[in-house]
């Protein structure tokens, strides 16, 4: 954002150095990358009157003209101007001068005539484009005076970065709203004298309508008849050369100039260019071709957003006007559109197109709803008093979503809690309000704050404390160490931090490879997943759309690793990672629950491919594998898994759970995802609750138990069961019988006979006393009590 330290001035009385007041908008968060002086090249230049002027005895074309530049004697320069003339007061580059083309003026002999300098046009001097006509200054400046300071250009103009978290601080105003709250001064509003036409009234004339409320939350339009376009005055054209905008004609500078001095865009169509008495704001179709004002006909999709008329579209909502209303030499009528737009839907299709812009630019951080109306008056009082325009009476407007104040909470406790600061009321409610906020009445040590509507970065009690910080100064905030309660070796580590570090050497010692991904992914790959779409959380503003939603699943990152792995010819994977995923629950204060999660993901060859090792590739049972022995490390309990048939991406499906927590889902990758990522064999993947997991971990208490002292003794067990029967309910009826001096019991074999609709299980059972050898007859009749037991619970028999 470049800043004109002299328009600045309109509205805030700053008499102090430029270097000043960049270190303090700097130390206020708004860096000012360069100080610079945009007229710079034109310091060499000054006025002179032209008191005499001749024909060139030796060319026809051509004036011997004697100029006045404040000297001892009067200079002859030869001029080739048709315009020029005796008493004008023009720009004259004296001899030494540079240009800034970079042509130096030097005493030379032109046709005879001696001449001693130049007589300058507006396109020498980058100040328009008349090239054949001198300029002639409209004041009656003294002669020899500084061209710059005669013109009322700007000396210095500052070049600020504006975050985009900041979209109030994309206007002068803006800034100067800023600069009154750092330095405690008045600010005062751009004046407004909006003269209507009272004969007729627009807001019958012309229909809004709005078929995307979201998209679109307020249009409105003005008409002013009986324009003459034509340039701009010199004041606007050269402020708006230090802005860095090209003046074009005086209907376009208007809009360009209100964008730049109170930070909305606006745009001016050619009314008689336009069909019907309608104006649509809609989504494109999708596949339609349409033509901006840079005459490169693009394509469009659905989700880009389109000001229609009655038959046609006439621009790109927020980006660019259509070529086909453009503003000509021959315009008459003008209509004035001032809308709000939605900032996402803006930024994918600027960034899509290619098509970026000033407008765009602050549609896509956000414009102020409620500020609209008075910049569409404003805007519409310049073109009636620069284009000898009549500005018709009432607004066609369409307001489907009304902007809602947002008050928040502040408490002053909080506030010196956190910036180490002792701030009282009077002090917090003077900052709020310099910065436009609506302070409430005293609420115990607190009280509410209307937020202004073009601060939508406010949004939180800790917004508001940080602008007091902000502009008391955190440069300026004393130093203080935090008070600590007790002393430090008896401080508690961050048991979470601890926990997650914990699982990662975990992994990392069974060969597994950590990744670590953004928490941003796409709608697509959620989509992809199968995902709901309650839930979401969706992120304002987006690096691209491959990144505009917070992750719901793990798994997106995990599915890239492996894409991007495969694709550099790395066919064996054993990934892992730690992170947080995000949901959106609008009961917590911060809009988003968070929640550890712990993923796995197992591709291609069980082993490495290298002699003693087979070629086998890893299935269920290698991922249940390490599933099963994370449970049993961190909460001494292998957990129960169950058949789960309903899961949006992994099929088939078990769900994990342990000491009646669910701790979530292990199973392989649809092949249709699977798919996308070229992945030729199956993808096993796990998604664990690691929240979940650090809760049964907290409770687990180490035990010593002694080394055995005495022999085991081993018996099978085999059962005929039905098909459908899982190991786990055997397993779980074995437990159940709580025998004492049973140690382990194991799944070892699983025969599935030809002809017969029944598998059989073989179990191990390892029997152990810890204080004496066992006899057989002890371990035979608690043999016998299982097996009564398993056939009496169980559709189980013995072959």
């Amino acid at each position: 954002m470049l800043l004109s330290l002299s328009w600045l001035r309109e509205f805030v009385p700053y008499d102090g150095q430029v270097d000043e007041l960049a270190h303090r908008l700097t130390m206020v968060g708004l860096e000012v990358e360069e100080i610079v002086r945009p007229f710079s090249h034109l310091s060499s230049l000054v006025v002179g009157r032209v008191m005499e002027k001749k024909p060139h005895p030796e060319a026809d074309n051509l004036s011997l003209c004697t100029v006045d530049v404040g000297g001892s004697e009067c200079l002859s320069i030869v001029c080739g101007a048709p315009n020029v003339a005796r008493g004008q007061h023009v720009a004259v580059a004296l001899e030494g001068a540079e240009l800034p083309g970079g042509q130096v003026i030097r005493r030379t002999r032109i046709r005879g005539e001696d001449s001693q300098g130049m007589i300058c046009s507006e396109a020498e001097l980058e100040l328009g484009q008349d090239a054949a006509w001198i300029m002639v200054l409209e004041n009656d400046s003294e002669p020899g005076a500084s061209l710059i300071r005669a013109l009322n250009l700007e000396e210095y103009v500052l070049n600020i970065g504006v975050t985009p978290n900041r979209p109030d601080c994309l206007s002068v105003f803006g800034l100067a709203r800023e600069v009154s709250a750092i330095f405690g001064l008045p600010l005062q509003k751009p004046s407004l004298n909006l003269q209507e036409d009272g004969f007729t009234d627009f807001s019958s004339e012309v229909q809004v309508v709005i078929d995307d409320p979201a998209g679109c939350p307020l249009y409105q339009a003005r008409l002013i008849s009986g324009c003459t376009v034509k340039p701009s005055p010199g004041w606007m054209r050269y402020r708006l050369l230090a802005a860095g905008v090209r003046p074009i004609n005086n209907i376009v500078d208007v809009t360009n100039y209100i964008m730049l001095e109170l930070g909305h865009p606006l745009h001016a169509f050619d009314r008689r260019l336009l069909e019907g008495a309608k104006i649509r704001v809609a989504r494109a179709e999708e596949g339609y071709r349409f033509t901006p004002l840079d005459n490169q006909e693009r394509g469009l999709n659905a989700r880009d957003l389109l000001i229609w008329d009655e038959n046609k579209p006439i621009a790109l909502a927020g980006v660019m006007g259509g070529a086909n209303t453009e503003i000509n030499n021959e315009s008459t009528e003008v209509l004035l559109e001032c809308a709000v737009f939605d900032p996402l839907s803006i930024r994918q299709t600027a960034r899509r197109l290619g098509l970026h812009s000033e407008s765009s630019f602050r549609f896509e951080r956000g414009v102020d709803q409620l500020g609209a109306p008075f910049s569409l008056d404003r805007a519409a009082q310049l073109m009636g008093e620069l284009g000898s325009g009549r500005v018709a009476r009432g607004v066609a407007r369409s307001e489907p979503r009304p902007y809602s104040p947002v008050q928040v909470m502040f408490r002053r406790s909080r506030a010196n809690s956190l910036l180490a600061l002792d701030v009282d009321r009077e002090y917090c409610s003077r900052l709020f309000s310099s910065l436009g906020c609506q302070v409430g009445e005293e609420e115990g040590d607190g009280f509410k704050v209307t937020v202004p509507s073009y601060r939508p970065d406010l949004s939180r009690e800790v917004d508001l404390i940080e602008e007091i910080g902000r502009i008391y100064g955190l440069d300026r905030t004393p130093e203080h160490l935090p008070r600590v309660q007790k002393s430090l070796h008896q401080e508690e580590q961050n048991q979470e931090y601890e926990f997650c570090s914990r699982i990662k050497a975990w992994a990392a010692g069974l060969g597994l490879q950590e990744v670590i991904n953004y928490s941003f992914v796409g709608m697509a790959d959620l989509d992809l997943l199968g995902l709901p779409q309650e839930g979401r959380v969706r992120v304002f503003n987006p690096l691209s759309e491959d990144q505009d939603v917070m992750r719901l699943h793990l798994i997106p990152g995990l599915l890239y690793a492996l894409r991007q792995n495969l694709g550099k010819g790395n066919t064996r994977l054993r990934l892992f990672e730690t992170a947080r995923s995000f949901k959106e629950d609008k009961n917590l204060e911060t809009g988003v629950r968070e929640n550890n999660r712990l993923a796995l993901l197992l591709y291609g060859s069980r082993y490495r491919m290298h002699w003693p090792y087979t070629e086998a590739d890893a299935d269920f049972y290698d991922l249940k594998g390490l599933v099963e022995h994370l449970l049993q490390v961190f909460a001494d309990d292998p957990g129960k898994f169950a058949e789960h048939n309903e899961h949006p991406y992994l099929n088939p499906c078990a769900s994990c759970s342990i000491q009646g927590r669910h701790l979530g889902f292990l199973g392989r990758v649809r092949r249709e995802i699977a798919v996308t990522c070229k992945a030729r064999k199956d993808i096993w993947f796990a998604d664990l609750d690691l929240d979940a997991l650090h809760v049964v971990f907290s409770s687990v208490q180490p035990r010593f138990q002694p080394l055995p002292r005495y022999p085991v003794v081993k018996r099978d067990m085999t059962l005929a069961a039905p098909l459908n029967l899982g190991y786990a309910s055997v397993l779980e009826i074995v437990h159940s019988a709580r025998v004492p001096i049973l140690e382990d019991a194991a799944l070892v074999d699983i025969y599935y006979p030809q002809d017969r609709q029944e598998k059989k299980l073989t179990l191990r059972l390892t029997y152990r006393h810890p204080e004496r050898t066992l006899q057989d007859r002890e371990v035979d009749a608690e043999q016998q009590r299982l097996a009564d037991l398993l056939q009496k619970k169980l559709p189980v028999g013995f072959p």
